[in-house]
């Protein structure tokens, strides 16, 4: 196993080696990250992976692949189970994106590590902090390795289509779901942990965001009606606001869910646009997701994007308020933003010129640290805060970062995969070991892909019949 993090080729060691050079002559801070060409764009996203690749430990002798260090069983570091997985999912992008292979090895052995004896990223160590948006963090890196072809595992290790489903299966499962506040995910999974009370939009956004993207990439109906059920949950008990189109956090359930914390936070709108983009790609643009997709982002574009510079509202402008968490969301926001662009085009002249603004101010204030290129939180300010002041640098910081100057590329990527033009094989039996027993769905046999629409279509389609456990039921 690696002991440092991999710089493959001859170039990103001379590009690391002159960055970090550079940053120490007078007045070339501010030049580190250029992001005039789409090679400097490259370049520039190869040190920040580099650089984040030093936060992470898991691929060391002795640590715990898929993981960075933190709580809540050995206090090693700030970063919870979850954001491990949000890492991993942004390097799948920065793969897919920049076709940089340096770090697939360890996000492939990262993202099977976690998944947990059942196949469903359900990890019995984490039990004491598993919620359904941890969860829901691990399934999304997943579907997005299906989604943007990245290699697939070993074949007797689960697949990433089948580890996504997994995670949704066991989400849409009776158990998770009760007649509190007329529906919705509780916060937590375990009843004995602290939040189980709660029924947040976070939780909620993850089961619907995979929902609708296992609907456009399976064509399956009942993935689509459970995500359609879902946001309309959201709408219905107000955490999306009706006038201005806010999303709000959540409530508690012994108030029927009407004590709604309306802290705002930017991964929870960019969540809801971002599956409501894929909703209204899966139902070739109706009427109805077109107004949830531009609805949406102008509630985004007013309240996360001050200047067109992504801002955190609950944390930013008290120095020090941020919480670990809330020092990644905007990494997610670009992440997710630049997919709207693929999969609602009507979105892109709109989206993408905010992204590019935004993706500059953050990089201006990357100046810090030994080498003079580390990133910080504030992009708005354009400087970087010394942690001995505030303590905003770190995993999440440089993440954001990467994830920014990486979704720059979008437009040369290809849209989304799905069962005719993706690599990753579909399990409809997945999650059924954590979930109780219940009627295996048909896989696909197909062995041929190519002219495979009607057969995967017929599949499909009687697959829906066995899947009784999960209709609506009403």
């Amino acid at each position: 196993m690696a002991t440092t993090p991999a710089l493959t080729s001859p170039s990103r060691w001379l590009t690391a080696l002159l960055a970090t050079t550079s940053c120490l002559l007078p007045g070339a801070q501010a030049t580190v990250y250029k992001l005039g060409t789409k090679a400097e764009i490259k370049e520039s996203a190869a040190t920040l992976a580099y650089d984040l690749m030093l936060y992470y430990k898991g691929n060391l002798s002795g640590e715990i692949p898929g993981i960075l260090p933190g709580p809540p069983t050995e206090h090693k570091g700030d970063y919870y189970w979850w954001e491990g997985g949000a890492m991993m999912g942004t390097y799948v992008d920065y793969w897919f994106l920049t076709g940089d292979e340096s770090y697939n090895k360890v996000v492939t052995e990262g993202l099977v590590h976690q998944v947990g004896p059942n196949e469903d990223y359900m990890p019995p160590n984490h039990t004491a902090s598993l919620g359904n948006d941890d969860q829901g963090f691990w399934g999304m890196s997943a579907m997005l390795a299906a989604e943007n072809k990245f290699p697939n595992p070993p074949e007797d290790q689960p697949q990433w289509l089948a580890l996504a489903q997994a995670v949704f299966h066991t989400q849409a499962a009776p158990e998770r779901h009760d007649n509190t506040c007329n529906g919705g995910l509780r916060w937590q999974v375990p009843p004995t942990n602290a939040g189980y009370n709660y029924k947040n939009t976070i939780a909620n956004g993850c089961f619907f965001d995979l929902g609708a993207r296992l609907a456009a990439y399976t064509f399956n109906q009942t993935y689509a009606d459970w995500a359609e059920k879902t946001f309309q949950w959201l709408w219905d008990v107000q955490y999306i606001d009706h006038k201005d189109w806010r999303v709000y956090d959540g409530g508690h359930v012994e108030h029927n869910c009407t004590d709604i914390n309306k802290a705002q936070f930017s991964y929870n709108a960019a969540l809801l646009l971002h599956g409501s983009a894929f909703m209204y790609n899966y139902t070739n643009g109706s009427e109805i997701w077109k107004t949830r997709v531009d609805k949406l982002w102008e509630g985004m574009h007013r309240d996360f994007f001050e200047d067109d510079i992504a801002y955190e509202i609950p944390c930013e402008g008290r120095k020090g308020a941020c919480t670990a968490d809330m020092l990644s969301f905007k990494g997610y926001v670009h992440r997710w933003l630049s997919v709207v662009t693929k999969v609602a085009p009507h979105t892109r002249d709109k989206i993408l010129p905010v992204l590019r603004t935004s993706t500059e101010a953050a990089v201006k204030q990357c100046t810090g640290g030994d080498t003079g290129r580390r990133c910080g939180f504030y992009w708005r300010d354009g400087v970087y805060v010394d942690p001995a002041v505030d303590k905003t640098s770190g995993a999440g910081e440089q993440m954001n970062v990467l994830a920014a100057v990486s979704s720059l590329l979008i437009d040369d990527a290809p849209p989304p995969a799905n069962n005719l033009t993706g690599l990753s094989k579909p399990n409809y039996d997945a999650g059924s070991r954590s979930r109780g027993p219940s009627e295996p769905l048909a896989p696909i046999t197909n062995g041929d892909r190519a002219g495979a629409a009607i057969l995967t279509i017929l599949i499909l389609g009687s697959a829906v019949g066995s899947w009784a456990w999960m209709s609506f039921g009403e």
